[in-house]
C-alpha cells in the first residue's frame, strides 16, 4: 500500500527546507588562511584578492579580483590572454565562481573575452542560469560590454606553430610551474576564500588544455569538478588533467568527505586514491591536485604526482607557497 503524505506534512516540510536553505550554517570567524589558490602564480592571485579585501570589498570581489590577476598575464599559457590555444590555433577560456549560498556562474569554451571568471560573475547575477558556453558566452559577454580582444599572443601562437609540427597531443604534469615558454599542459587557477565571518566562496579559470579538440571544456567551469563550496564545511578546487576530476565529480567529493569529519588534507588524499584505484594505469603520468579550504581555516592539499604546489594567505596578508604531498610522496 502506498502511503500519501499529507498536505500538511508536504507543505511543513518545504518550509522547513526554505527555511534551511535561507539560513546557511556559517563558521564563527577564526584564525587560518584566508584565501589559497593552486599553483606558485596563485600567490599574485591572492595579493590581489587580499588587497580587496582590506579595501571593503566582498569576498566575491576578492576573489575575481584574484583570479583577473594571471588572467591578464600573458606569461602565463594556462590562463587567460596568452594562453595555448587549441588544435585550431584559436584560444578558449573556462572559468567559475561560486559562493557558500549556492549561487554559481561559469562560462565555457569563451572567445575573444580576456576575464573569463568576470563574465561568469556576470552570468551570476544577470541571467537565471548558471553556465553560458561557445558563441553564446561571448555573445553574452561582448552585449554586456566586456573588451573584445584578441587572446593568441605571439608567444603561444609560436609555440601552436611547434605544435602542429608533430600534433602529438600528450599532457605535461605541472605545467603551469614550467618555465614560461615551454611547451604542452594543463590547465588552471583556483582560488578559495573565506571572510572574517566565515563565509566561503571560491572561483576557477583556465584557459584549458594547450591543443585540444575545439569544444573541449574541462572539469574547471563545471561545479562539483573544478570547484564546489559549501557553507560551514568548506571550498575545494582542482587542478589537472580535468577529465579524471570529472569522473569523480571531484570537489564535491573533497567537500562530501570534509562534511563527514575529514581534514581538507585527508579529503583531498582520498578523492586522489579513488581516481587511482579507479583509473590503474591510465593515470600513471597524468597529474591531478585537490586544494581544500575549511571553514575552520584549516587547508589541505594533495596530488597524484609530485610538483603541485599552492599558495596559502592568512588576514595578515602573509603567504607562503607549499608543495602538496602526493602518492609517490
Amino acid at each position: 500500500m502506498t502511503v500519501r503524505p499529507s498536505r500538511r506534512a508536504v507543505i511543513g516540510g518545504a518550509g522547513l527546507l526554505a527555511a534551511t536553505a535561507a539560513v546557511p550554517t556559517v563558521a564563527k570567524p577564526a584564525t587560518g588562511a584566508t584565501i589559497v589558490s593552486t599553483w606558485d602564480f596563485g600567490a599574485t592571485a591572492n595579493a590581489a584578492a587580499h588587497a580587496k579585501l582590506v579595501a571593503g570589498g566582498s569576498l566575491l570581489d576578492a576573489l575575481e579580483a584574484g583570479a583577473r590577476v594571471p588572467e591578464a598575464d600573458p606569461e602565463i599559457h594556462t590562463v587567460g590572454l596568452g594562453g595555448y590555444p587549441d588544435r585550431d590555433g584559436r584560444v578558449t577560456l573556462d572559468a567559475v565562481i561560486m559562493d557558500d549560498a549556492g549561487r554559481v556562474g561559469a562560462v565555457g569554451a569563451l572567445e575573444d573575452v580576456v576575464h573569463a571568471v568576470s563574465v561568469a560573475r556576470a552570468v551570476m547575477e544577470k541571467t537565471p542560469h548558471t553556465m553560458l558556453v561557445g558563441a553564446g558566452a561571448t555573445q553574452f559577454a561582448l552585449a554586456n560590454g566586456f573588451p573584445k580582444e584578441k587572446l593568441l599572443t605571439p608567444a603561444a601562437e609560436a609555440a601552436w606553430r611547434e605544435w602542429l609540427k608533430t600534433s602529438n597531443y600528450r599532457p605535461v604534469a605541472n605545467i603551469e610551474n614550467h618555465t614560461p615558454g615551454s611547451a604542452w599542459n594543463h590547465d588552471t587557477v583556483g582560488i578559495l576564500g573565506r571572510d572574517a565571518a566565515g563565509r566561503l566562496a571560491g572561483a576557477c579559470t583556465t584557459s584549458g588544455m594547450a591543443f585540444k579538440i575545439h569544444g573541449r571544456v574541462g572539469d574547471s567551469p563545471q561545479v562539483g569538478c573544478g570547484l564546489y563550496v559549501e557553507a560551514g564545511v568548506g571550498a575545494a578546487t582542482s587542478s589537472g588533467v580535468g577529465e579524471e576530476v570529472i569522473r569523480i565529480a571531484g570537489t564535491a567529493r573533497v567537500v562530501g568527505s570534509m562534511r563527514h569529519g575529514m581534514a581538507p588534507m585527508e579529503a583531498c588524499r582520498e578523492a586522489v586514491l579513488h581516481i587511482a584505484n579507479l583509473r590503474g594505469d591510465a593515470v600513471k603520468d597524468a597529474q591531478v591536485g585537490f586544494l581544500a579550504l575549511g571553514a575552520d581555516g584549516r587547508v589541505g592539499a594533495f596530488a597524484l604526482l609530485p610538483g603541485f604546489t599552492y599558495a596559502v594567505t592568512d588576514a595578515g596578508g602573509n603567504t607562503v607557497t607549499h608543495k602538496a604531498l602526493s602518492l609517490q610522496g
